[in-house]
């Protein structure tokens, strides 16, 4: 079947279609998207702004279009830790099901650091063992560790790269003080579940997703698909040291995640840091594929292998 994933994320509100059957690799057949920023365009009371939510209602209408003219059957709809944590997430959410039909299914933290897990799991397989996941969003920072699918360990943190940016990190660039009392909040909350992390164990392997965890990777490390902690930590202090649209002239560094990319350094580095983490694989798979797989999964639960099922669009 074609599916549609409807991911409103806290920094880029994303459709990506996919060609999915149960026991299958989902096969990517088109992307439209774009970055809203979410969690930086907020109220002073936290609510998203009028001025974000017409643009989200203008996304998901023109998603709609997109996937009816690609021949998506089923669309599949969830928002993250910026819709999940303002104020108004829940009205917002009602006028995107009132005007466009679409049902958005707010995830918890810990459902996004296991549907990351899953999908990590997926793409390296049994053969790693035990796995340590990290995941740096706009919002909040995912980790999960275990042997399974279903890891024993699922936590999210309030260090998403553009919660962070907004909260501590203004002007351009920061201010050394900026910069000090980020690095300290950062490993103070990271520092509180160091030892639930740990506790089961030393992992087989250590991976990073997200596009902030991909971004870093091409910037800091000459090898593909890597990240090196000495690495990172020689170029915290670079990026810190340049204007937004200084680093919007590195690798791989869009003019959206220009502002944030500073902060996703600094808890890239002190997750690493405090959880023992001398470098890293970077997986291609991440939030967005792990809600499909759940999805094939219940599928197959549903119809059992070999069965075909068809939802109407929407």
């Amino acid at each position: 079947m074609r599916l549609g994933v409807l991911d409103v994320g806290s920094n880029t509100v994303h459709l990506l279609v996919v060609d999915a059957h149960p026991g299958a690799r989902p096969l990517p057949a088109s992307s439209h998207k774009t970055e809203l920023r979410l969690a930086e365009q907020l109220d002073a009371d936290g609510r998203i702004s009028p001025a974000a939510e017409e643009s989200l209602l203008r996304f998901v209408e023109s998603s709609l279009t997109v996937g009816e003219d690609l021949g998506v059957e089923e669309v599949i709809g969830f928002a993250t830790s910026a819709i999940r944590d303002a104020p108004n997430g829940e009205e917002l959410l009602a006028r995107v099901r009132k005007l466009t039909g679409i049902e958005l299914h707010v995830l918890g933290g810990g459902d996004e650091a296991r549907l990351t897990f899953l999908a990590v799991r997926r793409w390296f397989g049994w053969s790693a063992g035990r796995l340590l996941v990290l995941d740096i969003g706009g919002g909040s920072l995912e980790i999960g560790a275990g042997l399974d699918e279903l890891p024993d360990v699922a936590i999210s943190l309030p260090l998403g790269a553009g919660r962070l940016t907004r909260d501590r990190l203004a002007g351009d660039p920061p201010s050394a003080e900026q910069i000090r009392a980020a690095r300290r909040y950062a490993r103070a909350e990271i520092g509180r579940v160091v030892r639930d992390v740990v506790r089961g164990g030393q992992p087989d392997q250590v991976v990073g997703s997200s596009k902030t965890f991909r971004t870093l990777a091409r910037i800091c490390t000459p090898e593909e698909g890597t990240l090196r902690r000495a690495d990172l930590t020689e170029w915290v202090p670079r990026l810190a040291a340049m204007t937004e649209a200084e680093r919007a002239e590195l690798p791989s560094v869009s003019t959206g995640r220009a502002r944030q990319i500073l902060a996703g350094a600094l808890v890239a580095e002190a997750a690493m840091e405090l959880l023992g983490v001398e470098s890293m694989q970077i997986s291609p798979w991440a939030l967005r594929e792990g809600v499909i797989l759940r999805r094939l999964d219940d599928m197959m639960s549903a119809t059992g292998p070999g069965v075909s099922t068809r939802t109407p669009l929407g």
